[in-house]
C-alpha cells in the first residue's frame, strides 16, 4: 500500500530519521501539525480537482474507445479470432484424417503408382511398305470445242451507239 507515492519501507525510514533529528517530544507536535496539513490538503477543492482529473485521465482511453465504437470492433476481432482457431482445429483434424486414409491404403497393399505417374507415350504404328507404283499417264485434254469453253476478252464487243444524254 502506498500513501502519496511512498511505500511502507520508505515511510519507516522517514520516521526513523525524524525521530533521530527531532527527538521523541517534538515528534508528537510535528505529527499533529502534519496531520492537520494533510487533512486540509485532502479536503480542499484543489486536491479534489486533481483527483478527478487523475481519474478522467486514467479512464480516457476507455471512454474514447466507447465513443469511437472501437469496443464493437474489438468484439468483432475476438469473434474472428475464435473462428480462425476453430478453422485451424478443423484443418488439423482433416489433415489427420487424410494421413490415416493414406496409411490405410498403404496397409492394404494397393499400389497407386499407376494413378500417380504419367503413362509412357505410345509409338505411332509403322507405315507398311508398298511396292513402287507404275508411272501414270498425264491427264487427257478436254474434248469440248474451244468455242464452248470461253471467248477471249478481245472478242467481246462494246455497244456501237451509246445512249444519248438528254437534259
Amino acid at each position: 500500500m502506498e500513501i502519496l507515492g511512498i511505500g511502507p519501507m520508505e515511510f519507516i525510514l522517514i520516521l526513523i530519521v525524524a525521530l533521530i533529528v527531532m527527538g521523541p517530544n517534538d515528534m508528537v507536535k510535528t505529527g499533529r501539525t502534519i496531520g492537520k496539513f494533510l487533512r486540509t490538503l485532502v479536503t480542499s477543492p484543489t486536491w479534489q480537482a486533481v483527483q478527478q482529473t487523475s481519474r478522467d485521465l486514467r479512464y480516457l482511453p476507455n471512454k474514447l474507445m466507447r465513443e469511437a465504437g472501437m469496443e464493437e470492433e474489438i468484439e468483432n476481432m475476438k469473434e474472428i479470432g475464435q473462428t480462425v482457431s476453430e478453422l485451424t482445429q478443423v484443418q488439423t483434424s482433416l489433415a489427420e484424417d487424410i494421413d490415416q486414409v493414406a496409411k490405410d491404403i498403404q496397409k492394404t497393399g494397393q499400389d497407386l503408382s499407376a494413378w500417380t505417374t504419367a503413362p509412357e507415350p505410345i509409338a505411332p504404328p509403322a507405315e507398311p511398305t508398298a511396292p513402287p507404283a507404275e508411272p501414270t499417264a498425264p491427264p487427257a485434254e478436254p474434248t469440248a470445242p474451244r468455242s464452248e469453253i470461253a471467248a477471249p476478252r478481245s472478242e467481246i464487243a462494246a455497244p456501237s451507239n451509246p445512249p444519248a444524254i438528254t437534259e
